[in-house]
């Protein structure tokens, strides 16, 4: 065989070769495993049903201390923020100009006083001269007229003195509540009281406190259907303030009163809830968010929030079955922490996949392990 012809054959067998495996199937490729979920139980337990109101604190008694004289404020006698008793001296205005008032009106009195007793004499003298015809009947009538008039300038005497008295007392100006007082609106030398009684300072009874709400129409109506059906009594309704820290008023509150009608610009009915503040933490104006329970739902059905998925108002979760996965549509109810409650869809016992639902699709084959178990419910919204 010759040189060119060897190297001919080579060439074909190789080709052969390479032929021949180009021909042969590749062999198949392993089956992914089934991707791995997390699962957890639908649980049972009942759920207290509370409502969430914002509202805001207000003394249980606030009352605007004022000027009801006019004339320069002389002292300030109060500490700012300082709590204070019945009876303590807050303000004083300058006494001289009512003083000298008075007794311009003592002297009026005086006055009128000794025209009455002129006119009295008169109409006691000329009265058996009547009868003996030594004066005229006209001059005992107008003894009497100066009589009636002397009695109405001396009764009207008496009220200037009675008014110039009080007047005179209102520059002493005393708390007329135990509370907590406010910063002062004027300072010592301001003219006050002039065309209008001048707002000088607050006083709040904050031990108790009064917190106002508003309610809806409906979550009133669940509050009182309760109530009356016996399931609860009006001052008896638990009800728990969270302050603006987070932190729970230490003290329960109770409902003190319920406004006479709706308001009708934003819907709500205004509840006083009353709070005991022993240790003052209350102060008016603060906000805090209330929680009333409204009712007990028993043996409510559970799943963690993670597990509920939700497109165009519909609700699905996915529920593991052996191996398996079947997509349920579901109806929820309240919210509890990180746990939804399941009005239909599911039964106890289910197990529905709570990690892992964007690997999945329905009727898919997965490996289910447990998911970590939930923290404890705690109050529903």
């Amino acid at each position: 065989m010759t040189t060119h012809t060897r190297r001919l054959a080579s060439v074909v067998l190789a080709g052969a070769a390479v032929i021949g495996a180009a021909c042969q199937e590749p062999p198949p490729a392993a089956a992914p495993p089934p991707p791995e979920v997390y699962v957890a139980d639908v649980v049972q337990r009942d759920v207290p049903v509370y409502l969430d109101l914002v509202g805001q604190a207000k003394g249980f008694q606030d009352v605007d201390i004022r000027a009801r004289v006019e004339g320069f404020l002389e002292s300030v006698n109060f500490r700012e923020g300082s709590t204070v008793r019945k009876g303590d001296l807050l303000y004083e205005i300058d006494r001289k100009p009512l003083e000298a008032t008075l007794a311009q009106a003592r002297a009026d009195q005086a006055t009128a006083d000794a025209r009455l007793q002129k006119a009295n004499n008169d109409v006691a003298r000329y009265t058996p001269l009547v009868a003996k015809q030594a004066v005229s009947q006209q001059e005992l009538d107008n003894a009497k007229s100066e009589q009636d008039a002397a009695k109405s300038q001396l009764e009207a005497a008496k009220a200037a003195v009675e008014k110039s008295t009080l007047d005179l007392g209102y520059t002493r100006i005393t708390a007329p509540i135990d509370g907590l007082i406010g910063t002062t609106q004027v300072k010592a030398g301001n003219l006050v009281g002039r065309g209008e009684s001048t707002l000088l300072t607050t006083i709040s009874q904050i031990n108790p406190m009064l917190f106002r709400i508003g309610v809806t129409e409906a979550d009133y109506l669940r509050i009182t259907r309760r109530v009356q059906a016996g399931g609860v009594q009006r001052d008896k309704v638990q009800i728990a303030l969270t302050l603006s820290d987070g932190g729970v008023y230490p003290e329960p509150g109770k409902v003190n009163a319920v406004e006479r009608a709706v308001d009708p610009t934003t819907g709500t009915l205004g509840i006083e809830l009353l709070f005991a503040n022993p240790q003052l933490i209350l102060r008016p104006g603060q906000y805090g968010r209330v929680r009333v329970l409204i009712e007990e739902k028993p043996g409510a059905l559970l799943v963690q929030q993670r597990a509920v998925q939700e497109l165009q108002n519909l609700y699905n979760v996915a529920v593991v079955e052996g191996t398996k996965v079947a997509f349920r549509t579901v109806k929820v109810g309240l919210r509890v922490d990180n746990m939804w409650v399941i009005e239909e869809g599911l039964k106890l016992g289910d197990k529905v996949v709570v990690e892992g639902l964007q690997r999945i699709q329905d009727g898919m084959t997965v490996t289910p392990k447990p998911a970590p178990a939930a923290p404890a419910a705690g109050e529903a919204k």
